[in-house]
């Protein structure tokens, strides 16, 4: 049996890619040390989801592990060797704001951390697939200067700009920009993943994800939007909305969605590349509008707050374009539209927290 490494597995991405993966056939080795915990508290600790795929995987097998150490990494991969066909590392220090209250940290997780996994895979499993989970915020806040219109609920690209029907491609520079810490320390992961497909032509792939979601998610204030403004609508949590009016756009993917993509581009890897992958124009959504569609499906009306400041290096406009992938990839395609998405995590909380 081949084997898959996912690392972060009891996180939103890691999670879905692991059922995913189980129900391909492979076998499975999950990496979690439920880090997130320490970062944004009780409420963000993905030790309930890592219970659940101990439980309802047969061919699952978890390790408490902190990609940081890298004796560790190369214990676990040598004694596995060339029977890993894929790695898909998922771990990270997801936030802006908490990037910049431990930098060192942040940068230790984010960049060090990938980098021990791909040392790991170069010298132990060479002829594997790595997939590497990115974000749009490598592009920085380049996005916001970019002309927008203002409508009643959204800001949206000015209709004659040639990114507004589809979305952001790959060819957006990633320079001369704010980028926030947790922006830099993921780019330059990202970069370094790219850098291990082109120098040493090993099998590697980066999706710069918009926001990916579901109601796996492991919500906090300062990550997962849209399951965060749904557990707050939920639970009578008062929301803050941090700037742009609330008109801020996002769009958004299902992971399952995601998952599927990562199974495409291992059947088929092109060494280096990079994708855009996310929910597109059609999944989009503002926070006015999320809140407004959690409350009528959860029947409570939510106690909000604007503040006036944005969140710094954060994006007043994001929409993927995707075609890149597609055109690579063509049998791929969402099966979640935004409404889907929405309905999937309010009877996923409601289950979890009522």
């Amino acid at each position: 049996m081949s084997l898959a490494i996912v690392s972060g597995a009891g996180g939103l991405v890691g999670s879905a890619t692991v059922r995913l993966l189980a129900d391909k056939g492979l076998g499975l080795i999950g990496i979690d040390n439920d880090l997130r915990k320490s970062f944004f508290g009780e409420e963000a600790s993905t030790a309930w989801c890592i219970a659940e795929l101990q439980k309802s995987i047969p061919n699952y097998a978890h390790i408490h592990l902190d990609i940081r150490n890298s004796d560790a990494l190369t214990s676990l991969f040598s004694a596995h060797g060339k029977e890993i066909a894929l790695i898909v590392h998922t771990a990270a220090q997801p936030s802006h704001d908490w990037a910049a209250k431990d930098p060192e940290i942040d940068f230790s997780v984010n960049a060090y951390g990938t980098l021990n996994l791909l040392e790991a895979m170069r010298r132990f499993c060479p002829d594997a697939v790595f997939i590497f989970t990115s974000t749009n915020k490598v592009y920085g806040d380049a996005v916001n200067f970019l002309p927008f219109e203002e409508f009643s609920s959204r800001y949206w690209l000015h209709k004659d700009h040639h990114w507004a029907e589809h979305g952001v491609d790959e060819t957006m520079s990633i320079d001369q920009c704010l980028h926030s810490l947790f922006g830099v320390s993921k780019a330059a992961a990202d970069l370094m993943v790219q850098e291990y497909g082109r120098y040493f032509g090993l099998k590697t792939g980066v999706f710069r994800g918009g926001c990916l979601t579901g109601s796996g998610h492991s919500a906090a204030q300062l990550h997962g939007f849209l399951c965060y403004v749904m557990k707050s609508a939920l639970l009578k949590i008062p929301y803050t909305i941090f700037g742009h009016k609330g008109k801020q756009v996002r769009d958004n993917i299902h992971v399952a969605d995601l998952a599927q993509a990562f199974w495409h581009f291992f059947q088929n890897p092109r060494p280096g590349e990079v994708y855009n992958i996310g929910g597109g124009s059609f999944a989009s959504i503002s926070v006015l509008e999320a809140i407004e569609k959690c409350q009528e499906l959860t029947g409570n009306i939510m106690q909000v707050s604007i503040q006036k400041e944005s969140r710094k290096g954060d994006h007043q406009w994001w929409v993927s374009d995707t075609r890149k992938f597609q055109a690579h990839y063509p049998d791929w395609e969402y099966r979640y539209t935004m409404d889907d998405i929405l309905r999937e995590i309010f009877l996923g909380m409601k289950t979890r927290f009522c």
